[in-house]
């Protein structure tokens, strides 16, 4: 018998993330970052996540990534209930189904492309897949750079880079936390493109924190935060529905 989301009546073996009454409060802190936000991220699609300062978009993805642990609630990545999980056990988990992109590329300045790209699954310790990892290479206009070194690429690359590091370790799940934020317009719709291509084309599931509503736009569905609460969802986005959304919440 199919199991169903209670909310969605989404069958739960579609999500590649999900939160069920998940709250996260930090220490030293009366109010919650998170108050029981339930959210399922469906397989093979581009959520993006936003909300005013402080709304707990950070805190979401961190727990839905395995990076942080909810005060209550629980998390599934995949059928995997996380937040039992010991840190150990946590981190062998991120390094074979989850990927990163930040928003300060997080490269290591002395390993060469090649190296950076192929050092999650040497960490796993598991057999790089130099393939597929030149195909990714290849995809992402990154060919002849292999021996050069991040601080002699440009911002762009850096983070094209990024996103090869992640998708050539064969993720289910790419987080990705304000890609664009250091990043000027025209090369920020690169990379966003690139992203695009992840779900499109490499079939992966992108989760994305921005404050960007020309970021969000690319994005399947957009999922909003305030106060640590969800605060409704757009389908299919225009710029302009999101941009009026986020004008809206930052009155609250």
């Amino acid at each position: 018998m199919k199991k169903l989301d209670i909310h969605t009546g989404v069958e739960q073996a579609d999500y590649a993330v999900q939160l069920e009454h998940v709250s996260k409060i930090y220490p030293g802190k009366k109010e919650a970052a998170l108050n029981k936000v339930s959210l399922g991220f469906p397989k093979g699609r581009f959520s993006a996540i936003m909300g005013p300062s402080g709304s707990g978009k950070s805190t979401l993805i961190h727990c839905a990534a395995g990076l942080d642990i909810p005060t209550s609630g629980r998390v599934r990545l995949g059928d995997v209930e996380i937040g039992t999980m010991k840190e150990p056990q946590r981190t062998k988990l991120r390094r074979k189904k989850v990927g990163f992109v930040f928003q300060s590329f997080n490269l290591i300045p002395s390993l060469t492309v090649w190296q950076n790209i192929l050092l999650p699954q040497r960490l796993a310790g598991v057999r790089p897949d130099r393939k597929w990892a030149l195909d990714v290479i290849q995809r992402l206009g990154l060919k002849g750079r292999e021996k050069s070194y991040p601080t002699e690429l440009s911002g762009g690359q850096q983070q094209r880079v990024a996103l090869a590091r992640a998708l050539a370790a064969s993720p289910e799940v790419i987080f990705g936390d304000e890609p664009t934020g250091a990043l000027d317009l025209r090369t920020g719709v690169e990379v966003m493109r690139l992203l695009r291509d992840a779900v499109n084309s490499f079939k992966r599931t992108v989760i994305m924190v921005t404050h960007d509503p020309n970021a969000a736009a690319w994005a399947d569905q957009v999922i909003f935060l305030a106060d640590g609460k969800l605060a409704g969802e757009l389908v299919s986005p225009s710029v302009e529905q999101v941009s009026q959304r986020m004008m809206e919440l930052n009155k609250i």
